[in-house]
């Protein structure tokens, strides 16, 4: 892993992407781009305390798509070479809602996988034309196997896995590559007030996975790791038992 360049954290408030950022930041500049990002102090004093050289705000609206490349370029042009980028941001959404509010399910669905494609496509080719980077993508166990209790927000994961994965391969050999994260349920501040599944984790051992991943130059990061094994398990259920399956 490139340990020089500067660390760019799209979704600025994520605790997940918050912690992997405290982990890389050790001399260097950290960019968090998030909304109202002039409402960021606590996260710029946190990375600053964890090492971080300097720690810049940007303003960044994920749903906004005509703004995705402009940003980019100017992140890069004024705070890069940009060695890893980490997309943190997303929504969990109102699965009841969505059900009934086709507004609710688009705009999760939009979030979560639209926006997400936009943001990797300008990336994509920000960092070709840079020859390197890294790119870490938050993919779910929700979207290895859709259930009927989340089929909203687990159909948006399926998709982004389904993108990144041809994504990543389509960087092979550019000097630049993409990292396919996917958690199982992580308890923090998305999942308050949800009962932890099974094989749960926090947002520091995410982390803790994502920076091994890292060092290591991996592909594919499950976390915990035995979630690979328990997928394919359930992709053997009948369909009768999956559509019961909790969220």
């Amino acid at each position: 892993m490139d340990d020089q360049g500067s660390v760019l954290l799209l979704g600025g408030r994520s605790e997940i992407g918050l912690e992997i950022a405290s982990r890389l930041a050790l001399g260097r500049t950290i960019v968090l781009a998030a909304r109202r990002s002039t409402e960021l102090a606590a996260e710029r004093n946190l990375l600053l305390e964890a090492g971080a050289e300097d720690v810049k705000c940007v303003e960044f609206d994920a749903d906004d798509l005509d703004s995705h490349e402009q940003l980019l370029r100017s992140v890069a042009a004024e705070y890069g070479p940009l060695s890893t980028a980490v997309l943190a941001f997303g929504v969990l959404g109102d699965q009841a809602r969505a059900e009934r509010d086709a507004q609710h399910a688009v705009g999760v669905v939009h979030t979560d996988y639209v926006a997400q494609i936009s943001v990797l496509t300008h990336l994509a080719n920000l960092l070709r034309d840079q020859g390197s980077g890294r790119i870490v993508v938050f993919s779910s166990v929700a979207g290895a196997r859709v259930r009927r209790a989340n089929y909203v927000y687990g159909s948006a994961k399926a998709g982004l896995d389904g993108f990144a994965s041809g994504l990543g391969d389509a960087l092979h050999g550019s000097g630049v590559s993409l990292m396919l994260v996917r958690p199982g349920f992580v308890i923090g501040r998305m999942t308050e007030g949800m009962s932890p599944a099974p094989m749960s984790s926090t947002p520091g051992q995410v982390a803790e996975a994502v920076v091994r991943g890292l060092h290591r130059g991996s592909s594919r990061v499950w976390v915990p790791g035995q979630l690979r094994f328990a997928i394919f398990i359930m992709r053997m259920l009948p369909q009768a038992i999956w559509r019961r399956m909790p969220r």
